[in-house]
């Protein structure tokens, strides 16, 4: 786990305020979702066999005995939340969070045991324009964070759960003749989840799969239409792809469209950005049928993607130095004044005492444009000295009562 120090939070911030933008241009409206869950609605959903369920997730018994779970993942919640409070039956929504997710994994860069997600979901819509959909405004979102040529976006169809049933019977078939070359997690997901091994990290497993059955071939007619148009409607936008056959997504829950946003600008591939369709989960968990589609990204990989690209804007724009008890009294007033005169404006106040070269210094390191000097002329004269910290200029004295407009002024002009 980690402390996200000040620099880092900006920038976390930024993701999110630009992620906030995008999503409400594409009609989405923003949930909470509790960050304890009942385990069993993990292991019905996630799936008993996943990574997730087997080895990460941090589960506990409360005091009445009952099971928890710190989440792992959004979407299972972000059904249950939806069918809990009776938004899914014939009914279309988009919804979206943000928040901490938790899993007991190694450790790597840019993944921690506790990282905060942006997910969206949506439901009540079947067909492949939404998946088209969503990943343009993924896309969008990548435009407006600078980013977008340092994704790449993988998609696959991975079918009915009747289909993949076919498909695993041909691929199980073929790795058991290569059950002794296996790593040691394929070999036990060639009983348990043998889709799983397609995105094998082990070189051995993946030279072994070069061969394998493609679940391409596999796929049921409606799943190989539904992908076809939706390859089509990124194609009509000018959005690039890449088919990968063997992308299937970790969790249980999906079906038909699955797809990755993948970096090499953090040493090994990674996946900054994934998900996709899951029209049987809400029925999964006991409710009624609602088509669903959805992704979700980490905000700490993005964050080390980001943090060469966005400057620190410092912590204040202006900085208020006194010198003599009086001054430190009206320096605090002036302080207010000009906070609520100019709103938005960050005015950091020195405080304690130091010499005003100390204090300027420190004017200085914080970023501001302006510094505001009262001493014992200034406040005889009820006036204040500002100084300018990022451009050239001589030192002007203002009085009091003109010093909202000027500092109004000062900054609407640098906009």
């Amino acid at each position: 786990m980690q402390d996200i120090l000040p620099a880092q939070k900006a920038i976390h911030r930024h993701i999110e305020e630009v992620a906030r933008s995008v999503l409400a241009g594409y009609g989405y409206q923003e949930i909470g979702l509790p960050v304890l869950e009942q385990t069993q609605l993990f292991k019905r959903l996630v799936g008993e066999n996943t990574d997730i369920v087997e080895k990460e997730m941090y589960t506990f018994d409360d005091r009445n005995g009952d099971s928890l779970t710190m989440r792992p993942e959004g979407t299972a919640g972000c059904a249950r939340f939806g069918e809990e409070n009776g938004l899914l039956f014939n009914q279309v929504q988009r919804l979206w969070y943000i928040g901490p997710m938790f899993r007991y994994e190694r450790p790597q860069k840019g993944r921690y045991r506790q990282f905060d997600q942006i997910g969206a979901e949506c439901f009540g819509m079947a067909g492949p324009d939404i998946d088209a959909e969503l990943l343009l405004m993924n896309a969008r979102l990548w435009r407006d964070l600078g980013l977008i040529e340092d994704v790449r976006l993988e998609l696959n169809s991975i079918g009915t759960s009747e289909s993949r049933g076919a498909y695993r019977e041909k691929l199980v078939a073929y790795l058991e003749k290569y059950r002794d070359d296996l790593d040691e997690d394929s070999q036990r997901r060639l009983s348990t989840n043998p889709m799983r091994i397609l995105d094998s990290k082990s070189e051995i497993t993946q030279a072994i799969l070069v061969d394998a059955p493609s679940i391409a071939d596999s796929l049921d007619n409606e799943s190989k239409q539904h992908f076809e148009d939706l390859c089509q409607m990124l194609d009509d936008s000018g959005l690039a792809y890449e088919v990968n056959t063997n992308i299937v997504r970790g969790l249980d829950y999906y079906n038909r469209t699955v797809f990755e946003w993948i970096t090499d600008t953090l040493g090994a591939q990674g996946t900054v950005c994934g998900g996709g369709r899951y029209d049987g989960l809400v029925e999964q968990m006991g409710g009624r049928g609602s088509p669903g589609v959805g992704f979700a990204m980490g905000l700490d990989r993005l964050a080390l993607m980001l943090a060469e690209k966005i400057e620190s804007s410092g912590v204040a724009d202006v900085y208020v130095v006194s010198q003599g008890a009086e001054a430190r009294r009206v320096a605090m007033q002036v302080a207010e004044e000009v906070r609520d005169g100019v709103r938005g404006l960050r005015v950091q106040m020195h405080c304690g005492d130091g010499k005003f070269k100390a204090q300027l210094k420190k004017a200085d390191a914080s970023g501001a444009r302006l510094a505001l000097v009262l001493g014992e002329e200034e406040v005889a004269n009820s006036s204040v000295s500002v100084k300018m910290l990022r451009e050239s200029g001589d030192q002007i004295s203002c009085s009091r009562d003109k010093l909202v407009s000027y500092c109004r002024d000062y900054f609407h002009e640098g906009d």
